[in-house]
């Protein structure tokens, strides 16, 4: 482990998404425009097909999603944490979080370090709003190990999943081997 190593952990959710999606084709991703910034374009260019770009649309992202999930999909939907909890929170709650439905929600840029994004793009309140939602998982993965593992498991939770990750790099604190002695 070399603590000065730093890395973004949209970065790994990208990667870990594109490993996930060699593994499992039910799994699909949807992102509202923002795939070079959340990273799910790794995704997109192996497999076009499971990937939907719906535009700046988080609310219909949500919905879309949803029902993708009652035709045994298992969708991770991308935005920055700002949209996804601001912009689609009616959708998360009633759409997705009271019929239990099986939609991860991955929110990055969150926090107040979003750089030159600026004040309209932070986002603090996403977990108080994710937290008091009925069926929903919150996880906020500290780092590129921690988020890779999580974007793996979280694929076999039947329910609504919010996972929260940051814009810039941070340090790796995990060694590889916690990941794989789960």
């Amino acid at each position: 482990m070399n603590k000065d190593e730093k890395k973004a952990t949209r970065q790994s959710y990208g990667e870990a998404l594109l490993e996930l999606g060699k593994k499992n084709d039910q799994i699909v991703v949807l992102d509202a425009d923002l795939s070079g910034a959340t990273k799910t374009d790794l995704f997109a260019k192996e497999f076009p097909d499971r990937f939907f770009d719906m535009g700046i649309a988080e609310a219909n992202m949500i919905g879309t999603a949803g029902g993708l999930s009652t035709c045994g999909k298992i969708p991770y939907c991308s935005t920055f944490a700002v949209f996804a909890a601001g912009r689609a929170y009616d959708q998360i709650r009633n759409s997705i979080c009271y019929p239990k439905l099986n939609v991860k929600i991955c929110a990055t840029h969150a926090g107040i370090t979003v750089g030159e994004d600026g004040a309209t793009h932070q986002m603090l309140e996403d977990l108080s709003l994710m937290r008091t939602l009925p069926n929903m998982i919150v996880i906020s993965p500290s780092d590129d190990i921690q988020t890779k593992w999580a974007i793996q498991e979280i694929s076999k939770i039947n329910g609504p999943v919010y996972v929260r990750l940051a814009r810039l790099a941070t340090p790796i604190i995990y060694e590889e081997k916690i990941k794989n002695s789960r």
